[in-house]
């Protein structure tokens, strides 16, 4: 038997080689892949690429394929806009896995690809912690960032999902700038960025390098339907009021944040009377004025807000409890006890 350990070690290699390529050329004939184009080029398009996990669990012919394509001398950068729950991180992953499997010699979920060799994935998607070694969940992805960072190389696909998100808006919009122009500018890898930082879209207006595009989503009422589609150009909106809906927040809370949703927007003050917007300001700290915009009336700020919220309010979705709860904040804001 030992003479014969050799032989044996040849013959169990081969039979895992055919096991592996069996399964693989199974899974591609059920499920539709394609053989794609392997080069030793700088571009990675895909036609109608799927997402080989989700499309199982996806009713039949209810998962949308989308087209992706970047080059290092075309597009290389693609920041990613788009509502909660309609597609971006799948996009990204799909990319990612399309990529695997065309290098170790797979079909893949598309109708058509070309793969440009890689030297190495680098993702960070998702959020995590690790309370036992004190590393909050932004410490973590600033972590697992900072190596992203530190290994990525020209010939890298690098996939990033919400990057700065775990700290204040205005330290994670600096981290989440200064990451893109990194990779872009000094790495100058391909790579997918998905933000819910619309003020990133600037970037594009840059260096033609970096494009914009959303995963496209409609409102029908109150109601938002994701289309799970990729489109040319940012996203209007994050829709995040109308995804808390469809998780079951009560209408009270979900009126409340319209409210304070339209006051921001609009370029005016927190409740608590400081500012949260973008837009430039004065020295008194005031929201400056377009030259031509028209007079607003002087209102309080009390009624402004109880104004805001009744607007904002859904009459028919709200509950008997929900409505005395929402009574009682608006006679709070009144009497100024809402700030």
């Amino acid at each position: 038997m030992a003479k014969a350990e050799g032989r044996l070690r040849a013959l169990a290699r081969k039979l895992a080689a055919w096991d592996v390529a069996a399964a693989l050329a199974d899974v591609a004939h059920r499920n539709d892949y394609v053989r794609p184009h392997v080069t030793a080029g700088e571009a990675i398009a895909i036609r109608d690429g799927r997402h080989p996990v989700v499309e199982r669990y996806a009713a039949a012919g209810h998962f949308v394929p989308n087209d992706t394509r970047l080059d290092l001398s075309g597009e290389r950068l693609w920041l990613i806009t788009g509502p909660n729950m309609a597609g971006k991180s799948t996009l990204m992953r799909q990319v990612a896995l399309i990529v695997v499997l065309a290098q170790m010699g797979s079909y893949v979920p598309a109708r058509e690809a070309e793969i440009g060799l890689i030297d190495r994935i680098l993702s960070r998607v998702g959020a995590s912690d690790n309370v036992a070694r004190g590393e909050s969940t932004f410490m973590v992805e600033m972590r697992e960032t900072a190596e992203i960072l530190r290994g990525a190389t020209r010939r890298s696909l690098v996939i990033l999902d919400e990057i700065g998100r775990g700290t204040s808006t205005y330290d994670g919009l600096a981290i989440a700038w200064a990451v893109a122009e990194h990779l872009f500018e000094a790495v100058g890898c391909r790579a997918l960025f998905a933000t819910h930082y619309h003020e990133l879209t600037e970037l594009s207006s840059r260096a033609p390098g970096i494009a914009n595009y959303s995963v496209a989503a409609r409102e029908h009422g109150d109601d938002v339907i994701f289309l799970h589609k990729l489109e040319a150009g940012p996203a209007s909106r994050s829709y995040g009021v109308a995804v808390a809906r469809l998780a079951g927040v009560p209408e009270s809370v979900l009126a409340r944040a319209r409210a304070i949703l339209a006051t921001l927007e609009s370029g005016a003050a927190l409740p608590g009377g400081k500012h949260a917007s973008l837009r430039g300001r004065n020295r008194a700290g005031a929201a400056q004025l377009d030259l031509f915009a028209p007079a607003q009336p002087a209102v309080p700020p009390e009624q402004a807000a109880v104004i805001e919220t009744l607007r904002a309010v859904d009459v028919d979705r709200l509950a008997p409890l929900d409505a005395l709860r929402l009574v009682a904040k608006l006679k709070g804001l009144l009497a100024g006890g809402g700030r």
